[in-house]
């Protein structure tokens, strides 16, 4: 944060940085903040190869319902659930996965 840039990058990127500074590495002060984003990266993995493997979805329907069953099933596996429990909860009326019970 010392050095000065004569780059209009580099000037954005110490501005942004210098706003943020005492939120960036929260992980050392916390331990249950994990020091990457490589969980939400390993989420939509599937979602990238499936996208690869088929070329693309048919319809916008199908992509829509594909991107929500994964988000269910995501957001349940970090909960400890299985993709069956996730999905039963999402459908089940008095109980929700976003706001466990």
């Amino acid at each position: 944060m010392n050095l000065e840039s004569d780059n209009d990058d580099g000037i954005r990127l110490r501005k942004r940085y210098g706003s943020i500074k005492d939120h960036l590495f929260v992980f050392l002060e916390d331990a249950s903040i994990p020091p990457t984003n490589n969980s939400s990266e390993q989420a939509i993995r599937m979602s990238t190869v499936f996208r690869k493997v088929t070329n693309c979805f048919r319809s916008q329907w199908g992509q829509d319902l594909f991107a929500a069953v994964r988000s269910i099933v995501n957001t349940g596996k970090r909960q400890g659930l299985t993709a069956y429990q996730a999905i039963y909860k999402v459908l089940s009326t008095n109980c929700s996965i976003f706001n466990p019970s």
